[in-house]
């Protein structure tokens, strides 16, 4: 299926045009590129395959909006439509670390670029994106109101981190606070005497299968509520694998997967995606047992610079490391029609009132 123009669309500079597509396959050759250029694990083409066919909302549709200029693929904005209520956003999913448009390599203007494609956005009352770091939002901020629209920023979610960079596990495990270094020191040392018990990395795409069947295992027997979407974590593995970015940690105990972590290891950074242990062992705390043993590898066996958390601010993740860093959102408001009008105002009031309460407000 081609890609169509938006109809209606007017262009400050008509050497740039926006073209559509429903999915992957439909999008052109020369949009490969993009993919090519990709600077993390949830902008590759792998990762939007993984989106599309497992995670998917029922009553949404894929907008891959591509962006031309002068006739060249210079960026590529995954998007959703909302068929039941209509709204417009970025194709994230609970899973995502980070959202980040696919920009061609030498592309110096990006705000305008990122204008013509918040013109498209202009059709809608609100266009929603998450999961940004600073920069990226700073521009589809700038982008939006170069097409007249209003930027609303959110915090979205905390991302735990810490530069690691040149130390050993014995500085590494120095840092960390006083009950939890000797927790870990403790629990580790009873984990390596206790009998018939191992720890497995499963990264090679040959036994990559081995390795999801064992976190699947774990997964169903653990604390955690059931994935939204539950064939999300096979297939983000299997997505990693074959990039070479997979790591699949397994501890077991007497030949039972006892705990279970998927990382991704990618441009010296080493971020935990999922992790679960079975209740069965809580008593030898399979998770804290396992969480070292892999920040371990990750230091002395592939001496990556920062151990990354991902998403989310869950307690524990302040002890395993030093940094935190805010993950935004962004609405981009039509203050032109009716639905970004009473967003603009609703905003307006969530602010204020965030600042009536705040001390000294």
């Amino acid at each position: 299926m081609s890609g169509s123009v938006v109809p209606g669309m007017r262009f400050a500079d008509r050497a740039t045009r926006i073209e559509v597509f429903p999915g992957l396959d439909a999008l052109p050759d020369d949009a490969a590129s993009l993919f090519a250029a990709s600077t993390t694990f949830f902008s590759t083409r792998a990762w939007w395959e993984t989106v599309l066919a497992h995670a998917l909302p029922a009553d949404g549709e894929a907008r891959l909006l591509l962006v031309r200029r002068n006739g060249a693929a210079s960026a590529l904005f995954p998007m959703l439509l909302d068929r039941a209520g209509g709204g417009f956003r970025a194709l994230t999913t609970p899973y995502t670390c980070l959202y980040e448009p696919l920009v061609a390599p030498g592309i110096t203007d990006r705000v305008l670029l990122f204008g013509e494609f918040a013109r498209y956005c202009r059709a809608f009352a609100t266009t929603r994106f998450d999961s940004l770091d600073r920069a990226n939002a700073a521009d589809i901020a700038a982008g939006g109101a170069r097409a007249g629209l209003v930027a609303a920023s959110f915090d979205h979610f905390g991302n735990w981190h810490e530069d690691v960079a040149g130390l050993d596990w014995a500085a590494w495990l120095a840092r960390r606070p006083g009950a939890l270094r000797e927790t870990i020191r403790r629990r580790t040392r009873r984990a390596e005497r206790l009998e018939d018990a191992h720890f497995t990395l499963y990264r090679d795409r040959n036994d990559i299968a081995s390795g999801i069947a064992a976190f699947e295992t774990v997964y169903a027997r653990s604390w955690k509520d059931p994935e939204p979407y539950p064939s999300v974590n096979p297939a983000q593995i299997r997505a990693a694998a074959e990039l070479g970015l997979a790591r699949v940690g397994i501890w077991w105990i007497g030949g039972t997967p006892a705990a279970a972590q998927f990382w991704i290891v990618e441009r010296d950074q080493a971020m935990v995606l999922k992790l679960a242990h079975d209740e069965t062992f809580k008593a030898h705390s399979p998770g804290t047992v396992l969480t070292a043993w892999m920040i371990r590898h990750m230091i002395e066996q592939e001496h990556v610079a920062e151990v990354d958390f991902g998403r989310g601010d869950d307690a524990y993740k302040q002890g395993w490391a030093a940094d935190r860093r805010q993950r935004l959102g962004l609405l981009l408001i039509n203050p032109r029609r009716l639905g970004g009008m009473i967003a603009l105002a609703r905003h307006g009031l969530g602010r204020a009132n965030a600042r009536f309460h705040s001390p000294g407000g």
